[in-house]
């Protein structure tokens, strides 16, 4: 793989220009030029990590204080892959600490531009923490809650927090912290990346089951799940869980229960059109 094609899916999204326009106006250039640098390490950490596991990568937009890779592994890979991709983005601060302290021992570097550094490593980090949707640390609030919950629920109240986040920071900045445009525009555009998630929310969901109806899903442990026979087969899968097998059981009025596997709701779903059925339906038709 040449360099070229190892840059080829990094993009620079628009809002940066704007930035960059403006750090020419107020003679920031260079401390943007740090924060640009630093994004890009920190981008490259998540790219390596998902080209070490061979997730499939549309592109990596660049933006202010942060990225976004957008792959086609959204909840479809192990838990564990990604915590290791989300975690190596973050992880790469630590290099850029050393390689500050490195240079500021030395001299190869004006003590002011090593302080910049440093300054913007801390404030990058710790921003890309936010439990805010598409930060890490939302994606780490995400694993955390699909851990407890099903993905749907969980892909959900990621959501809904991170907006309710957003927007409970802009309310502060605007009436009770002094007003900059960069923080307004950098949650405006983590509003707009949310409400543009939750419009794709079914497409991830259907992503998920797919991936699932074919078997290659990770299994971690066994959890059942009890459903009342009226419940809808698409109720039923609202509940399926990441890297957990889930044996379905069916309550009738009479106490008698019946077990269908996963796996045939997803094949009725998916490939014999029964979504419209009860999951009691689906259970009698095994039988």
């Amino acid at each position: 793989m040449t360099i070229r094609d190892f840059f080829a899916p990094f993009y620079i999204h628009p809002i940066v220009f704007i930035f960059i326009f403006i750090s020419f106006v107020t003679g920031t250039f260079i401390q943007l030029f740090i924060i640009l640098v630093i994004v890009m390490v920190h981008e490259m950490g998540h790219y390596i990590a998902a080209k070490i596991y061979n997730w499939r990568i549309n592109r990596v937009m660049l933006w202010i204080f942060g990225g976004v890779m957008e792959t086609e592994e959204h909840g479809n890979r192990p838990l564990y892959e990604d915590l290791i991709v989300t975690i190596a983005g973050p992880f790469q601060h630590i290099f850029i600490y050393i390689f500050g302290l490195f240079m500021s021992t030395f001299g190869f570097l004006p003590e002011i531009i090593v302080e910049q550094l440093m300054f913007f490593n801390t404030v990058i980090l710790l921003f890309n923490l936010l439990p805010i949707w598409p930060l890490d640390g939302g994606k780490l609030l995400f694993y955390i809650l699909a851990f407890y919950m099903p993905f749907r629920k969980a892909h959900h109240w990621t959501i809904i927090l991170s907006l309710c986040l957003c927007l409970g920071v802009m309310i502060v900045q605007l009436f009770i912290l002094p007003f900059t445009l960069a923080t307004f525009l950098i949650f405006a555009f983590l509003i707009m990346e949310n409400r543009l998630e939750w419009k794709r929310r079914t497409y991830v969901f259907m992503r998920f089951l797919m991936k699932r109806s074919e078997g290659n899903s990770e299994v971690r442990s066994m959890r059942p799940i009890v459903v009342h026979h009226t419940q809808s087969l698409q109720e039923v899968l609202y509940l399926l869980q990441r890297d957990k097998k889930h044996s379905i059981y069916v309550t009738f009025p009479n106490r008698e229960r019946l077990i269908v596997d996963e796996a045939e709701c997803l094949r009725g779903f998916f490939y014999e059109k029964k979504y419209k059925k009860t999951i009691g339906d689906i259970a009698m038709g095994s039988l």
